[in-house]
């Protein structure tokens, strides 16, 4: 292989983050209020307006007590990495000598798939802005190899004016907002000047799975039933916000808004799409009857406006290989996961190997580096910089 892989899904975890993200970035006024990390129980965690966020991994854990096995398996207990108050994946030199270590060029950095919580606004607002600031300053140590992804408020008003805040600042590609969050719902015409903005700024926008506290009343809490809750999570979070993009013209109306639905999988996508597309259809079989009622908005199939503005995220899709003929050769997005329990790191090359073996080398390549680097515009990649120097010449 003589490029190196670039992964369009990676991780900065709450726990991970140093302890003074919020504290030495929101305004004066706010200081005694941001999230903040206190010991509590025994236990290092993130304290907001007295609430009880997560925990911190910072403290370097203590080596004369036993350590209990793990409910599911992190990336780093499965590469043997036991030290997590390192806090790797937070500290650029070290996370680039993990992407080093899985022959990985570049990381697509999602910060914590949650929502900053909080009724006071213009507090809440400041946070979702001092953690972006930070993302900033952790991507400017390698700026082609760390590509993070800010985080969006999940209300219309306030995302719009933090996306066009980014764009003035120029040092992002992406912005993330937490689609299951996200009040109200995307047909609401609050949201209309946010994708107007996203076309202006020229800022990718993506969807990720946002991580929820289980359900009260859930069975499965405590027991290995709960291991398959996840399975649902993963398909429940995007479908309602998903279909909305066709049914309500989104992305008919904004043919140059781009959107990587990312940690989705690819497997169930293309039912739903041939699903829209009959539907589609249907509708237009009836125009007579929408004659007089404003007629039809939606013109363009959905099978059409998915290959031409949605990219999607995988890992580890078996089946989503032999479904590639249905999203075309440009599409799809390979991703490590970095450092999360189903992630593949470090043994990325091996599991590419194993689900990829049977393609041609030019797709594999597509797959897992041309696709990412068209569309993050990564010039300086596997090279050691070459293809700048030569476009500089």
């Amino acid at each position: 292989m003589d490029y190196k892989l670039i992964s369009c899904d990676d991780h900065l975890d709450l726990n991970q983050l140093p302890a003074d993200v919020w504290t030495a970035r929101v305004p004066e006024e706010y200081r005694d209020r941001a999230p903040h990390v206190e010991e509590r129980d025994g236990r290092m965690v993130w304290v907001c307006d007295g609430q009880v966020w997560g925990g911190w991994s910072g403290k370097v854990p203590d080596p004369s007590k036993p350590k209990a096995p793990p409910p599911l398996f992190t990336a780093f207990v499965r590469a043997g990495i036991e030290n997590e108050g390192q806090r790797r994946p937070a500290v650029a030199e070290l996370r680039l000598e993990d992407m080093d270590r899985d022959g990985v060029y570049s990381h697509v950095i999602f910060g914590p798939v949650t929502s900053i919580k909080s009724d006071d606004v213009e507090f809440r607002d400041a946070c979702y802005r001092a953690y972006n600031d930070w993302l900033a300053d952790f991507c400017a140590v390698a700026p082609d190899r760390l590509l993070g992804v800010p985080m969006l408020p999940e209300f219309p008003a306030s995302a719009i004016k933090e996306l066009y805040r980014l764009a003035e600042k120029g040092l992002f590609r992406q912005a993330n907002l937490q689609i299951a969050s996200a009040q109200p719902r995307l047909n609401d015409a609050a949201w209309e000047p946010f994708w107007s903005a996203l076309e202006e700024t020229g800022i990718i926008l993506s969807f990720h799975i946002t991580v929820f506290a289980p359900r009260p009343g859930d069975p499965g809490v405590g027991k290995p039933a709960g291991t398959f809750t996840a399975t649902k999570a993963f398909i429940e979070q995007f479908l309602d916000p998903f279909i909305d993009l066709f049914a309500w013209g989104i992305l008919e109306r904004h043919p140059k808004m781009k959107l990587v639905m990312a940690e989705s999988g690819l497997g169930w996508l293309p039912w739903v799409v041939q699903e829209l597309d009959y539907r589609h259809w249907r509708l237009w079989e009836a125009k007579e009857f929408w004659a007089d009622k404003g007629g039809i908005p939606l013109v363009m199939k959905p099978s059409d406006l998915f290959k031409r503005q949605i990219f999607v995220t995988f890992q580890e899709d078996y089946v989503a290989m032999s479904l590639l003929p249905f999203y075309g050769d440009d599409n799809v997005l390979w991703a490590s996961d970095y450092p999360h329990p189903d992630s593949i790191w470090p043994n990325s090359h091996a599991t590419i190997e194993k689900q990829m073996g049977n393609m041609t080398p030019e797709m594999r390549k597509k797959l897992t580096h041309d696709n990412a680097a068209k569309l993050y515009r990564i010039m300086e990649y596997a090279d050691g910089g070459a293809a700048r120097a030569q476009q500089a010449a």
